[in-house]
């Protein structure tokens, strides 16, 4: 196995919670809270769960957009934490990051060639002239834009175009590893379908690594060689991505997969209804995070925190019940297909 691109180990990140005339900290929001991840050279990792779990707070932490509250990050064998602004320069040239909304991540008050030029020049790739010039067109060209929209506003372009716009400025400084931070959540179908295969593409091109950050099962399917699933700032399950859709282990992950939209003919998912509402990050249950909406939960789930332990080949799970959990599917499996065993 090659050496990873990213290492990261035990990432946490806790918000502060102030309060009163003279601000005091009352608390802390756990957006992220112990994260283990590693991304190979040229390989898309997806990052999926429920709104408000960290997905985006682990992307910006990765980046150093944010400074994490414990934890470790490695890029390329080099340790991130502590490095200043200056020494991470030459390191954001090789990490960047397509945000959300395209339409408030370009600033309207440049135009497309400005917006392009600035990362081009900053990370002297061009520094001015016609070949500044040509090496704009050719990240226009390049995402599928025509290269005269150059002197053209953000106000002037579809979603999807400026969508095609925020990818060219992460690829202006010819990264190796980029941050998709729901990159087409925002975009209607038709469009996303174009941005997916746009991204695979260039993975296949110029041997990118992707973060990709998402809460859509489907979308993450096709662009992700490996998936983790996020439950309340803490991983649920780790694993490569057409094994976890054929046997997902968490009863996080099977509710999360039986919600997913059937598109093959006779293939019929019952969805699993998760009771309750996610819990708070400020004061999240003991034990088991998933336990206080999990159908499976026992005492012991409130009282003693899992780990992420291998169940299968690179398939990681933070659950010590998989095992009893399998054996009570099955065994309702078999209740289902033949009544008669229930003895009633």
């Amino acid at each position: 196995m090659p050496e990873p691109l990213l290492r990261v180990r035990g990432l946490k990140k806790h918000f502060p919670i102030r309060r009163g005339v003279v601000p005091k900290v009352v608390g802390y929001v756990q957006a992220v809270d112990g994260i283990d991840l590693v991304v190979a050279p040229g390989q898309a990792v997806g990052l999926v769960g429920e709104s408000g779990c960290g997905k985006t707070t682990v992307g910006r932490c990765i980046l150093r957009l944010m400074e994490a509250t414990a934890g470790s990050i490695e890029f390329d064998g080099r340790v991130l934490d502590g490095l200043t602004r200056a020494q991470m320069r030459p390191l954001r040239k090789r990490m960047q990051i397509i945000f959300q909304d395209p339409f408030s991540s370009l600033n309207p008050r440049r135009t497309v060639y400005e917006t392009l030029a600035e990362p081009l020049e900053l990370h002297g790739i061009c520094q001015g002239g016609d070949a500044l010039r040509a090496e704009v067109r050719r990240l226009l060209s390049r995402v599928g834009l025509d290269p005269d929209y150059l002197n053209r506003y953000p106000h002037e372009f579809s979603g999807g175009q400026r969508q095609r716009i925020g990818i060219a400025r992460a690829l202006a400084p010819r990264p190796d590893f980029i941050v998709c931070d729901e990159a087409v959540s925002a975009l209607d179908v038709s469009v996303q379908a174009q941005i997916l295969n746009l991204l695979a593409d260039l993975r296949e091109e110029l041997g990118l690594s992707y973060l990709f950050i998402a809460h859509d099962l489907a979308v993450v399917r096709h662009l992700c060689d490996v998936v983790a699933v996020m439950y309340l700032g803490r991983l649920a399950e780790l694993a490569p991505t057409e094994v976890l859709f054929a046997d997902p282990q968490h009863p996080y992950t099977r509710a999360l997969l039986s919600a997913v939209p059937q598109t093959r003919p006779g293939q019929r998912r019952v969805p699993i209804q998760l009771v309750g509402d996610v819990p708070t990050p400020i004061d999240p249950p003991s034990g088991c995070r998933f336990h206080t909406r999990c159908p499976h939960a026992q005492p012991s789930c409130a009282e003693v925190t899992p780990r992420l332990r291998e169940v299968g080949p690179n398939h990681l799970v933070a659950c010590d019940r998989v095992e009893e959990i399998a054996l009570e599917l099955a065994r309702n499996q078999q209740l289902d297909l033949d009544p008669g065993l229930r003895g009633d």
